[in-house]
């Protein structure tokens, strides 16, 4: 098993790039989406990283793998500033470490075909939206994912503090986007609000 990355054929114009070491996992998932986009499946972090480029709009990517991590991509992703969206898809437990993760959207394993596709959709929509819109969501979703915590000292921490902080901040710079709102989104974003300031509307 070479791990090199292959190609999908797809009906969609957006491409979307597949990584994980269980290649039987991997080819079901780029089953699921082919008939909506352009899949690409890589067996390993370093068929991913060879197979990352600007053509690339969304990336399914598994945090546990051998050599390089699925961290290891995600970081890459960044310091190569790539445009795409980046959904961790993994069966590891959300832990303060993924304060500090470039990630738009987190998938606990296992996944279904309906949860995955809409994903994909979601993450594509959001690619048309401002970047403080973008980190604002991705940064709703790691204060979800910290919240249900059952540990307290998860939302006690130093950590989740300063993700709240910066909630707050990126809040205060929609109010100018937020009339292009898929509306879905626009839900998503009004839930967080209000789970924030429950006095309001």
């Amino acid at each position: 098993m070479t791990g090199e990355a292959t190609d999908e054929e797809g009906d969609g114009e957006a491409t979307v790039l597949v990584v994980d070491d269980e290649e039987g996992l991997a080819d079901l998932y780029a089953i699921w989406l082919r008939d909506r986009y352009a899949v690409e499946t890589a067996y390993d972090g370093d068929a991913a990283l060879d197979a990352l480029d600007e053509t690339v709009d969304v990336v399914l990517l598994d945090r546990q793998m051998p050599g390089v991590s699925g961290d290891d991509v995600l970081e890459a992703i960044r310091d190569r500033e790539l445009d795409c969206r980046v959904a961790m898809v993994t069966a590891v437990e959300p832990e303060l470490d993924i304060v500090d993760l470039g990630f738009d959207d987190y998938l606990r394993k296992p996944v279904d075909r309906e949860t995955l596709r809409e994903t994909v959709d979601r993450l594509l929509r959001r690619s048309a939206y401002d970047e403080a819109v973008q980190a604002y969501f991705a940064a709703a979703r790691k204060h979800a994912l910290l919240s249900e915590s059952n540990d307290p000292s998860v939302t006690d921490a130093e950590e989740f503090e300063a993700l709240e902080a910066r909630l707050a901040a990126l809040r205060g710079r929609l109010d100018d986007v937020v009339e292009d709102f898929d509306e879905d989104d626009y839900e998503v974003l009004f839930r967080q609000f209000s789970a924030e300031d429950p006095d309001d509307g």
